[in-house]
């Protein structure tokens, strides 16, 4: 299936996939009214686009609110490339077994020796776009 703009409309499963396969992201998210567009290392678990934030960091007041989570990889001449963007709630883990199970993934401290945070988007609108 096809879009308006013609692109490829991807299956959840395809836009799974592709979550797994790169480790950056961008963190959508209103502040104040204004929005809000940050850069985040994550790792998809299960249901949950996972982010492992430092203490202090200003992801941190995104919490408990609805966001959006996106990645793609284009061509800068656009003649291929792909896009997947979810949806969902932003909670922090505090679980303590998701929490020791999210630990254990492959996720870079950016923090400089202060308290990480794991939060999770959780995988409630997911779609995705590819250039035929």
């Amino acid at each position: 299936m096809y879009d308006s703009a013609g692109l490829q409309v991807l299956h959840r499963e395809e836009c799974l996939r592709l979550l797994s396969t790169v480790s950056i992201g961008r963190l959508v998210y209103t502040d104040r009214a204004l929005p809000v567009v940050h850069p985040v290392v994550y790792a998809l678990d299960g249901d949950a686009v996972v982010l492992r934030v430092p203490e202090g960091s200003a992801t941190l007041a995104a919490r408990d609110t609805i966001v959006a989570f996106e990645i793609d990889e284009v061509e800068p001449d656009l003649s291929k490339g792909w896009t997947v963007m979810v949806v969902g709630h932003l909670t922090e883990i505090l679980d303590p077994e998701w929490l020791a199970r999210v630990r254990r993934l492959p996720l870079a401290s950016r923090g400089h020796g202060k308290q990480d945070h794991y939060l999770a988007v959780r995988l409630e609108v997911v779609s995705g776009r590819r250039i035929p």
